[in-house]
C-alpha cells in the first residue's frame, strides 16, 4: 500500500518536535502515514535521505544496505516483531551477586569477618565497579558490546566461582575487587547493545523488563540458595562455598552462551550455527529503518561529513557499533553541564534503600530467622519489587512524565525510613520489622526512568553512549557513600545511620523537584529566544549552527 504524499506546513508559533529538535515552519514535515499507520518518517525528504545515505556510507554503518526510504509497514506488523525483539532481546538476565545470601550462612563468622571488614569489602568492589565503567564503555564502543558482554559475563563468572576458596580477608578483598573491575560498566554496555534496537521511546520500558529479568533471577537465586546451603559440610565444605561454586559456574554457562546468542546488529543475526537468523529479510529492513527513523544519529560517524538539513543538525556527533570514544568526545560527555542533574539524581537517589537492602539477611538472621528460611523470606519484596518497577515504568510511558513519577520512589521510601528510626518495634519485634521492611524494599525502583531520560536529554549518541556510563558512575558512588552508613558502633538498631539516610532522601526528593524547574526553565529560554527569530534568521541558524545535540537553540529537554 502506498504511503500518502508528504506535505509541509507551515506553523511559525507551533513548530513539531522530532526527538526534541523543533522543526520550524516550512521545515516542520507532517510524517508519512499511510491507513494502517506508519511511524514517522523523516528521510521522507530526498534531501534529507540523500545526506543520510552518503553518511552512513562514509562511516561504514553495518545496517546501510537494508536502508530504505520507502519502506512501509503497518502497526499490526511493528507490533508483532517489537514482541520478537523482547524474546530475543530483553531476556538477558544474569546473576552477578550472591553475597547475601553467602552472609545468612555464617560465611563473616567463619572467614572471621567484622561488619565493617564486610563493609569494607563492599567499598573496594563499588570502587572498582566504579573506576571500571568508563574504560569498560570504551572497550564496548570498540569492540562492540556483542563481543564485550559475554566476555565480561564469562570472566566475573570465574572469579565467582574462584569465591569459593576464600580464606580469609585478604582472599574476600581481591575478590570483590576484581569482581568490581568485570562487572563494572556492564548496565551501560546493555543499554547500548539494546538501543541498537529499540527506538527511544520503547527503551525505557524494555530497561525495566531488564531489571525485572535481574530481579527474576534473584528470585531463583534465592530459592537455589535454600536449596545449595543444605549441602553444609558435603565433602567437608560449607554450605556458602557451595553456593559460590555452583550458581558461579552456572554464570560461566550463559556467559559463554552469549558469545553465540548475541549479534552486533539486526543485520547480523544469521551466523553458521543460527543459519536462519532471528528475522526475516523484511522483519530485518523494519528494524533498522524504525530506529533510523526514529533517530537517524544511529548510523552516523561525525568525522564523515558535514552537516546540510535541519536533521542533520540535530543529529551530528555519532558513531556506529564498531567505532571507539576518542577522548575529545569523551570530555564533550562529561561536561555536559544539562545532564548534571540527572547525574545527581544518580549519586544520591538510590541510597536510602540500599543499607537496608545490603544488610536484610543479616537482619533477618539477628532477629532470630533460621539461615534457610532468611533466604525464603527475601523473595516477597523482590516480587513486589518487579510488579512497582513495571507499573512506574509505565506510568512514565503512559503520562509521558519522568520527573515525579521517579519520584514516586523516594515518596514510597521516607515514611518506611521513619518508621525504622523512631519505631520502638524496629529491628527488635522479629516479624513487624519484616514486614516493615519488606515494604520498604518494594519500592518501585526508577533506574530504568532515569538512565533513559538521561539518554533522552543528551540529544546525540556521541553524549548517549557515554552519558549511561557516566551516570552508572554517580550510582555506583552513592552505593559507596551507602555501604558505609550502617556502621558497627551503631549497630543493632543503627539509629545514626537511619537518620542520615532520613536527610538524604529529602534531599532527593528536592532534587527532584529542583531537576524539573531547572529543565522547564531552559526550555522556556530556548523557546523564548526561538520565538523572537524571524524564519529568515532560523533558517540562517539551522544550516550555519556548529551547536550540537541538546545545544541546540531547537531542542528541547525532556523532564
Amino acid at each position: 500500500m502506498a504511503a500518502q504524499p508528504v506535505s509541509i506546513t507551515v506553523d511559525a508559533k507551533n513548530p513539531t518536535y522530532h526527538e526534541g529538535i523543533a522543526i520550524p515552519e516550512a521545515l516542520s514535515i507532517e510524517p508519512s502515514i499511510s491507513q494502517d499507520g506508519f511511524a514517522r518518517n523523516p528521510f521522507a525528504d530526498p534531501e534529507v535521505a540523500a545526506h543520510y545515505t552518503l553518511l552512513y556510507e562514509k562511516s561504514q554503518y553495518e545496517c546501510r544496505h537494508v536502508v530504505d526510504a520507502t519502506l512501509e509497514w503497518s502497526h499490526k506488523e511493528e507490533k508483532k516483531l517489537v514482541r520478537k525483539l523482547d524474546w530475543h532481546v530483553c531476556t538477558w538476565a544474569v546473576d552477578r551477586g550472591n553475597l547475601s545470601q553467602a552472609v545468612s550462612a555464617n560465611m563473616l563468622s567463619q572467614l572471621h569477618l567484622t561488619t565493617d571488614e564486610f563493609n569494607f569489602g563492599n567499598t573496594i568492589f563499588l570502587v572498582s565497579f566504579l573506576l571500571a565503567e568508563l574504560p569498560s564503555q570504551l572497550i564496548s564502543k570498540k569492540l562492540g558490546p556483542d563481543r564485550w558482554i559475554p566476555a565480561q559475563m564469562t570472566l566475573w563468572s570465574i572469579v565467582a566461582v574462584s569465591q569459593c576458596a576464600l580464606t580469609g580477608k585478604s582472599s574476600f578483598y581481591a575478590t570483590r575487587s576484581l569482581l568490581g573491575l568485570l562487572e563494572g560498566g556492564f548496565i551501560p554496555d546493555i543499554v547500548l547493545w539494546l538501543s541498537y534496537f529499540y527506538t527511544s521511546r520503547e527503551l525505557p520500558i524494555r530497561l525495566s523488563f531488564f531489571w525485572t529479568s535481574l530481579s527474576t533471577t534473584s528470585i531463583v537465586t534465592s530459592l537455589l540458595a535454600f536449596g545449595l546451603l543444605h549441602l553444609d559440610g558435603v565433602h567437608g565444605l560449607a554450605g556458602w562455598r557451595w553456593l559460590f561454586l555452583i550458581e558461579g559456574l552456572i554464570t560461566l554457562v550463559v556467559g559463554l552462551a552469549a558469545f553465540f546468542l548475541m549479534p552486533a546488529s539486526a543485520v547480523q543475526t544469521k551466523t553458521w550455527f543460527r543459519p536462519n537468523g532471528w528475522f526475516t529479510d523484511r522483519e530485518t529492513a523494519i528494524v533498522v529503518n524504525r530506529v533510523l527513523r526514529d533517530d537517524p544519529s544511529k548510523g552516523e560517524n561525525p568525522d564523515a561529513a558535514k552537516p546540510r538539513s535541519f536533521l542533520t543538525h540535530a543529529r551530528t556527533g555519532d558513531m556506529h557499533n564498531r567505532m571507539a570514544i576518542t577522548p575529545r568526545r569523551l570530555w564533550h560527555a562529561i561536561s555536559d553541564y544539562d545532564l548534571w542533574p540527572i547525574y545527581a539524581i544518580g549519586l544520591i537517589a538510590y541510597i536510602p534503600q540500599s543499607p537496608p537492602s545490603t544488610y536484610l539477611t543479616l537482619t533477618l538472621r539477628n532477629l532470630g530467622f533460621s539461615t534457610f528460611n532468611t533466604n525464603l523470606l527475601t523473595i516477597p519484596s523482590t516480587a513486589i519489587g518487579i510488579l512497582t518497577l513495571l507499573g512506574i515504568t509505565w506510568l512514565s510511558e503512559c503520562f509521558n512524565e519522568r520527573t515525579f513519577i521517579a519520584m514516586i520512589q523516594a515518596l514510597w521510601t521516607l515514611p518506611c525510613i521513619l518508621a525504622l528510626r523512631f519505631w520502638p518495634g524496629a529491628l527488635k519485634d522479629p516479624w513487624p520489622t519484616y514486614a516493615l521492611i519488606t515494604v520498604l524494599l518494594s519500592y518501585p525502583y526508577c533506574h530504568a526512568i532515569v538512565v533513559a531520560w538521561a539518554s533522552k536529554n543528551s540529544g546525540s549518541v556521541r553524549t548517549r553512549s557515554v552519558s549511561a556510563a557516566f551516570y552508572n558512575m554517580c550510582v555506583q558512588l552513592g552505593n559507596v557513600i551507602a555501604a558505609n552508613i550502617y556502621l558497627t558502633d551503631d549497630a543493632p538498631l543503627y539509629h545514626r545511620g537511619n537518620t542520615h539516610l532520613i536527610i538524604i532522601n529529602i534531599l532527593v526528593i528536592g532534587l527532584f523537584v529542583t531537576t524539573k524547574v531547572y529543565y522547564v526553565m531552559r526550555n522556556r529560554f530556548r523557546e523564548r529566544k526561538w520565538n523572537t527569530m524571524t524564519m529568515e534568521e532560523r533558517k540562517e541558524y539551522l544550516n550555519t549552527t556548529k551547536d550540537q545535540g541538546n545545544k541546540r537553540l531547537d531542542f528541547r529537554f525532556a523532564h
